[in-house]
């Protein structure tokens, strides 16, 4: 009897996941939940083949860890077989707790709870299915556990999920500037005093996936267009929920339909178990199934946005150097208001001022050690000829300006 079901995953090719404990995790209805949504939200409006999943992420990072714990364990570190199995159960779950759209949810239909905080609740409501089946995949992944490096593998700057999904957003985006050599980089990896370090002949591997890895952020996660047709998904479910929240009907599928007419935060979250229940059932299509029908909404405001996003009619973009003022916003708002025939109490629907910024690496947060021959460790940017620790660690921001276009 074969005691593994094989994957065919595009990135990675045949991926074996074993009967048992990992089997049962991938084929969990909250698993499944995730192949109903798409892993890079909306960025398919810039690159039209970024229609991957969250489950076809969360499969590939499972790979990575397997062959990360196999590398480690050749290389003579001591992992029991329960541990390897728990890593494996805790990257297979990781994002579990992730809504539509990435982060649009948490700012819009929920209030004060992230999806990380969801992914434990989900974990710990499984682990209870499984009679604490989890019990040591939930520690290590709260880093609660005595080896430390296994909780690196799951969450750090060189983690298996980081691994999987630059180098598949890449395959899936053909940005091919973020394709990193995931696999030397496991092979270089080790550790050293319970700390993950990455063997010096791996240097150049570690270069190229931090210089990859800025490229894939400006390129994909934030590039402009994404970023303004997000903001239009934004201000249609804030309208939405402002209408729902005021009485109006507003149609939605059930599972959505709660979240707009309850006004969610984190402790609501907590007190109301089908809270949990709903948000359990909420995916892609939630979303666009409600888009179609408030096109056709007699409040201006919501079919307009609405058609924004069905037709493609993504807010325009102005990026600028300095943050926007305050009266040129307002000054825009009221002038899209006017030509619109909308009221000028919701102008601030139709442009919005963003600052976008992301810090690459930052050597006090959490750093990527080189262990040398001769047992001395460094941080990769003393290590590195090539990498300028002074534009590596620089806090890019950008300024944002996004607007209705007439």
């Amino acid at each position: 009897m074969n005691d593994n079901k094989i994957i065919n995953d595009p990135v990675f090719g045949f991926i074996k996941v074993p009967v048992g404990l990992l089997l049962d995790i991938v084929k969990h209805p909250l698993v499944q939940r995730l192949t109903r949504i798409k892993q890079l939200g909306l960025a398919s409006v810039v690159y039209p083949g970024a229609q991957h999943t969250r489950f076809q992420h969360s499969i590939g990072a499972f790979h990575l860890m397997s062959e990360a714990v196999l590398s480690l364990s050749q290389k003579g570190i001591f992992i029991f077989q329960s541990e390897m199995e728990a890593v494996q159960a805790a990257i297979l779950l990781h994002d579990i707790g992730h809504g539509p759209f990435s982060h649009v949810l948490e700012n819009t239909l929920i209030r004060g709870i992230s999806h990380e905080d969801i992914s434990l609740i989900m974990m710990n409501q499984i682990n209870h299915e499984m009679n604490g089946a989890l019990n040591l995949a939930i520690n290590i992944f709260k880093d609660e556990y005595p080896k430390h490096f296994l909780h690196q593998l799951i969450s750090s700057q060189l983690d298996m999920d980081r691994l999987d999904y630059l180098r598949r957003d890449s395959f899936f985006t053909g940005v091919t500037e973020g394709n990193i050599g995931s696999a030397r980089i496991i092979k270089m990896l080790n550790v050293k005093d319970d700390q993950l370090v990455v063997d010096s002949k791996g240097i150049y591997s570690i270069e190229n996936y931090l210089t990859s890895r800025r490229l894939m952020y400006w390129q994909v996660y934030l590039h402009k267009t994404a970023v303004a047709y997000e903001k239009v998904l934004v201000n249609l479910l804030t309208r939405a929920k402002q209408l729902a929240l005021k009485g109006e009907d507003i149609f939605a599928p059930p599972h959505l339909h709660y979240f707009l007419h309850n006004d969610v935060d984190a402790s609501f979250f907590n007190q109301h178990p089908e809270a949990l229940r709903n948000y359990e059932y909420l995916d892609d299509n939630d979303i666009w199934s409600s888009v179609k029908v408030w096109a056709q909404h007699k409040d201006k405001l919501l079919s307009l946005l609405a058609k924004d996003l069905l037709e493609r009619n993504i807010f325009k973009v102005e990026i600028r150097e300095e943050p926007v003022m305050d009266e040129e916003l307002k000054e825009l708002q009221l002038q899209l208001a006017a030509k619109l025939g909308i009221n000028e109490e919701d102008a601030h629907y139709l442009a919005n001022a963003e600052t976008i910024q992301k810090d690459m690496y930052n050597v006090n947060d959490d750093h990527i050690s080189i262990l040398f021959k001769d047992g001395t460790i460094k941080d990769i940017t003393e290590a590195s000829e090539i990498l300028n620790v002074a534009l590596l660690s620089k806090k890019i921001r950008k300024y944002y300006l996004c607007y209705q276009r007439i």
